[in-house]
C-alpha cells in the first residue's frame, strides 16, 4: 500500500472500497454549497426571459429537481452515506450566458453534504438541459464544484 492509500477513507488495509464508519463522529451541524453553469443559445436564454420554452417553467422545474436529487444522492453515489437532510435551497438565476445555480444543503449529522450539494446543483442542471434540449442541443453543464462547507471536524472551507 502506498502512502497516499493510507490517506483515503473509502480504501480498506486490503485496497478495497467500503463506506467509511461514521458512528463515532459527533454529530455537527453541517452546511455545503456548490455552484454550477449550463451555457446556453442566446434563443434559449431570451426565451427563458419570456417564460416561452415550450416544456414549461424550466427554472421552478430544474430546482425541485435539485431538491428531489439531494435527497437521492446515496442511492446515486456508491459510498455516501444517507443523512437526514435537513434544509435545501436551489437558486436558479438568468444570465446572458445561460443559468446560473448555487445550491446550499444542511444536516445536523456525523458526515458533511458536500455530495448532495453537487447532486443538487447536477441533477437541476440536467434538468434544464432536457427542458431545452430541442432548441438547443448545444447546451452544455459546466464549473460545477464545491464552493463552500462547514461543520464537522475540518471546519470551514471557502474555495
Amino acid at each position: 500500500m502506498t502512502q497516499s492509500q493510507e490517506h483515503l477513507t473509502h480504501i480498506d488495509a486490503d485496497g478495497n472500497a467500503h463506506m467509511v464508519d461514521v458512528a463515532d463522529r459527533e454529530v455537527t451541524v453541517r452546511t455545503a454549497s456548490a455552484s454550477g453553469r449550463v451555457l446556453l443559445s442566446p434563443t434559449v436564454v431570451a426565451m427563458l426571459r419570456d417564460n416561452t420554452v415550450p416544456k414549461g417553467d424550466v427554472l421552478s422545474t430544474a430546482r425541485i429537481a435539485g431538491i428531489m436529487g439531494t435527497k437521492r444522492t446515496p442511492d446515486l453515489i456508491p459510498l455516501c452515506h444517507p443523512i437526514a437532510v435537513h434544509g435545501v435551497n436551489v437558486e436558479l438565476a438568468t444570465h446572458d450566458f445561460g443559468v446560473h445555480i448555487e445550491v446550499t444543503v444542511k444536516t445536523a449529522d456525523r458526515t458533511g453534504v458536500e455530495m448532495e450539494a453537487l447532486t443538487a446543483v447536477s441533477v437541476a442542471a440536467l434538468t434544464v438541459i432536457d427542458m431545452v434540449k430541442a432548441i438547443d442541443p448545444g447546451a452544455q453543464i459546466t464549473d460545477v464544484g464545491v464552493t463552500e462547507k462547514d461543520g464537522g471536524r475540518n471546519g470551514l472551507w471557502t474555495r
